[in-house]
């Protein structure tokens, strides 16, 4: 009888073991592969986004943004401070685990590997595996929230240094600003001159590499369909003019570049290519605007710097939808300026009056062209009521604590609840290798 209930112990043990087995490796299959799109608009929160919303379609419209319906509550915080930097928010997102302060796709000054134990990031991983990859930036082309995943330095300073990383990456499409970097002292470009203090000419290095270059708006949307290879340099610094709004209207510019293609042009380019080779793609996309526009506290530049990174998403959604094998995820890494709105009543507030310089407190508010200026007025509600309102800031700075991660499509189910920084990695990894972290 002993041996019988031994027998019968060992039996459903071994029956509970394999289920168990089973279980765990139907899970792993059950990881599905494709195309990867993250969007990084840099400095955003759920505050900048309601008030994204409210003023260009009201109380009652909807944002690209709001179509992604995963949501995480970002957890942003470095090893040694609750705020993340640029360049270390961009690090952990490229490798999934946590590094100092002032980091860019290194720990510090310490070489780093990733969280799934290879010795770079995420997309040089991909690269490594057949997976087409591309980075796109308003921004200079060293902006960290895309540099940072295909180059490496001991200090973002070193901007010389990690632009010829990026050019010499093998990445298959870059479109983003900073033609200065990639020329030499004393040679003219299409946009400027360069500071190159080594004497190299990378956009030549490029063309000699198989890169097609392009630099404006035209260029990029008539490239040839036997491109092997993208680099779009289309502007000096940034595609962006990032001052106040008082000095933009002294100096008479526009908060972005007329001759640059926006965000979301560049995104349906990089996709349309991308897409047309073979294989999954992973695509990395910032708009540095919302950033450094927050952090200048001009709230004008910010709002149409957000308008762009959310067309940038409706095209990315729009691809999406014919393509369900692709994971679509954004998240900012802080929040610019600690923007908040400030609402009036339309009794109280006249519309053409300029507001105060500064709330009860002593934060400045700004108007639709500064400080000192008539408020913002949203767009109509379902009843065609508008409201104004006023932007207060908190900070010259990134500040924490109201950022949101969203994600759709494949995989998405993975972005829930409170995420950390390192989830956002975890995510895209899944998507790309079928395989989730702990």
């Amino acid at each position: 009888m002993r041996s019988l209930t031994t027998a019968l112990i060992v039996l459903v043990v071994i029956f509970i073991s394999v289920t168990l087995l089973r279980h765990n490796t139907t899970s792993a299959q059950d990881i599905l592969t494709g195309n990867v799109i993250f969007i990084h608009p840099d400095g955003t929160s759920l505050a900048t986004w309601n008030a994204t919303r409210i003023l260009y379609y009201g109380t009652d419209g909807t944002l690209n943004w709001d179509r992604l319906t995963h949501i995480g509550l970002y957890q942003g915080h470095t090893k040694n401070t609750l705020t993340a930097s640029s360049q270390a928010g961009a690090t952990i997102h490229a490798y999934g685990v946590k590094v100092d302060y002032d980091s860019y796709g290194m720990d510090g000054t310490k070489p780093l590997t990733s969280l799934s134990g290879y010795n770079y990031s995420i997309m040089m991983e991909a690269r490594d595996n057949g997976i087409n990859i591309g980075i796109i930036n308003s921004g200079t082309i060293v902006e960290p929230g895309s540099g940072a995943f295909v180059s490496s330095d001991v200090s973002r300073d070193n901007d010389e240094d990690i632009a010829k990383k990026i050019i010499e990456s093998g990445t298959d499409l870059i479109l983003s600003g900073g033609e200065q970097l990639l020329i030499p002292e004393g040679v003219e470009g299409r946009h400027g001159p360069g500071k190159r203090k080594d004497g190299l000419n990378l956009i030549e290095s490029a063309k000699q590499n198989g890169y097609y270059v392009v630099y404006n708006r035209k260029e990029l949307l008539n490239l040839p369909d036997d491109a092997e290879k993208v680099l779009g340099v289309f502007a000096l610094h940034h595609t962006f003019n990032d001052k106040s709004e008082e000095k933009l209207t002294e100096l008479g510019l526009p908060n972005y570049k007329t001759t640059a293609p926006t965000l979301a042009e560049m995104t349906d380019a990089a996709i349309k290519f991308l897409s047309k080779k073979e294989g999954n793609f992973f695509l990395v996309v910032e708009e540095e605007g919302t950033d450094n526009f927050g952090n200048s506290n001009n709230a004008n530049g910010f709002f149409e710097a957000l308008k762009r990174a959310d067309d940038a998403i409706g095209i990315a959604y729009s691809f999406l939808l014919q393509n369900p094998n692709t994971l679509l995820i954004t998240a900012a890494d802080s929040e610019a300026g600690g923007l908040e709105m400030r609402g009036f009543t339309v009794e109280s507030m006249n519309p053409d009056l300029p507001l105060p310089l500064t709330d009860k407190n002593g934060a400045p508010l700004d108007g639709k062209n500064g400080q000192g200026t008539p408020p913002f007025i949203s767009a109509p509600d379902k009843f065609g009521k508008t409201f104004p309102f006023a932007v207060a800031w908190s900070s010259y700075g990134d500040a924490c604590g109201s950022v949101v991660a969203k994600a759709e499509g494949l995989n998405a189910e993975l972005m829930k609840g409170k995420i950390d920084n390192t989830d956002i990695y975890r995510i895209m990894y899944a998507t790309l290798f079928g395989k989730i972290l702990n």
